[in-house]
């Protein structure tokens, strides 16, 4: 199993509808065949600690059946939509991948 792991800092200027929209983006490459889950959230409200990183604004999380699937994903046009589309809303983007 893969899980790709996306950190997005959006532009503090951005709309409530902007970020809306990006939300909503992202919900979208749930319907990419490769995926098998997918969660889009912001940072925890939880107890601050040095080792917490929480300046991000949203957060996805994707599983995949293994790195082929991934891979899959890449390339997919619903995937190169989204990040096309939705580049110009955010400052940095960090991506954390992670298999067994």
């Amino acid at each position: 199993m893969i899980i790709h792991s996306v950190f997005f800092w959006l532009k503090p200027e951005l709309t409530d509808a902007q970020r809306a929209g990006f939300v909503a983006a992202a919900e979208s490459l749930r319907t990419i065949k490769a995926v098998d889950s997918l969660f889009i959230g912001r940072p925890a409200a939880i107890v601050p600690r040095p080792v917490v990183d929480g300046s991000y604004t949203f957060a996805l999380s994707i599983t995949f059946k293994d790195l082929a699937a991934h891979d899959a994903y890449q390339i997919d046009p619903i995937h190169r939509s989204f990040v096309d589309g939705n580049k110009p809303l955010w400052d940095k983007v960090q991506i954390y991948d992670a298999a067994n």
